[in-house]
């Protein structure tokens, strides 16, 4: 069941829910955008055609109109038919970008959806419009995952001041074709703070609030983390240091050994981390991306796009929140329990 959190709303996907429910979800929202709103997107994956096409009448209908996808995603080809129809004649013309990654850095890995009516919102979290109906590419799904199927969410934050920082880094993503230079900008450095919300983006040259934050936890904290992928030594090693600093550290992991490789799973575990694997690779993937942190009484949840790898922390364009909403925790705690139920492999939880 989705859920409500007064300013916020949170909306799963996966488990008994139905099929493609955020990217209806999606769908209804922009449908709801008047003559004169505006719409402001920047995701990965993105090849739902009906999305596509529902944004292409938005546009036609004098909604202000802008999508940033990755022009040359890890499966290179997955994004061509949305692309062909957002830039083709008859598409949304320069409200398009296509960002190309310079080499094998700057992936656009975002997921971000902003409007501006019936109120001004922005959708955070971890889902792409990565499915198709009907499905012409049934390898390419193979390859990524169906995540209309599979566990992802979608946080709608509603607070103003928030709501047009978001808008705002969509456009000036929108604005620059090439991204080199992004870690070195001031704007992608900064951190934006309002009341009980701490919002960054990734890549930086200062240090991340996230590494901040974790290195700042003592041994009494109990961390709890969803995750989709994990790669890369010093991902690892952030959650190995919780672990020796004496946190309790519990992991939910995607079940694939291409997004957490066994020799990642076997160095957590013999630093105390709890590990288990949930969902099964064929039926419902895990994309999840959140950490819960209990200390001492005071709590935080913290999620977004950033996934526990290199790429994620060094090379790719993500957003992460750390709130300590109470309410926000506590929806996400109800998940951690959902996901729990869903561990297939053998692990410590």
């Amino acid at each position: 069941m989705n859920s409500s959190t007064g300013e916020n709303n949170v909306f799963f996907g996966g488990g008994e829910r139905k099929y493609g429910i955020l990217s209806e979800l999606l769908l209804e929202h922009i449908e709801d955008v008047p003559p004169g709103g505006s719409i402001d997107w920047a995701t990965y994956y993105f090849r739902d055609r009906r999305l596509a096409e529902a944004l292409v009448r938005a546009h036609r209908r004098g909604v202000k109109v802008r999508v940033c996808i990755d022009g040359r995603p890890r499966t290179e080809h997955a994004n061509n038919k949305v692309i062909s129809i957002l830039e083709g004649r008859g598409g949304i013309g320069s409200g398009f970008r296509k960002v190309m990654p310079i080499g094998r850095f700057f992936r656009l890995h975002i997921k971000l959806f902003c409007f501006s009516h019936p109120y001004p919102h922005a959708f955070v979290g971890s889902f792409n419009p990565s499915g198709d109906e009907p499905e012409e590419e049934p390898e390419i799904l193979r390859h990524i995952g169906d995540q209309y199927r599979g566990f992802n969410v979608l946080v709608s934050l509603r607070e103003p001041y928030i709501v047009k920082k978001l808008q705002e880094h969509v456009r000036w993503i929108h604005r620059r074709e090439k991204r080199w230079w992004l870690p070195l900008a001031l704007h992608q450095n900064r951190s934006i703070s309002c009341r009980d919300m701490e919002l960054f983006y990734l890549p930086r040259i200062l240090p991340s609030p996230l590494y901040r934050f974790l290195k700042a936890i003592d041994r009494n904290a109990h961390c709890r983390i969803a995750a989709s992928h994990i790669k890369g030594r010093f991902p690892a090693d952030m959650l190995i240091d919780l672990a020796k600093r004496g946190c309790k550290v519990e992991v939910l992991a995607e079940p694939t050994e291409r997004r957490v490789p066994a020799c990642v799973e076997e160095r957590l575990k013999q630093a105390g981390v709890e590990i288990g694997r949930t969902g099964t690779e064929n039926r419902m993937p895990m994309h999840d991306k959140f950490m819960l942190i209990f200390q001492r009484e005071k709590k935080w949840v913290i999620f977004g796009s950033f996934n526990w790898t290199s790429k994620s922390m060094f090379r790719n364009q993500e957003i992460g929140i750390i709130s300590s909403r109470r309410d926000l925790y506590d929806i996400f705690e109800q998940r951690w329990e959902e996901l729990k139920y869903s561990v297939t492999t053998e692990g410590n939880l």
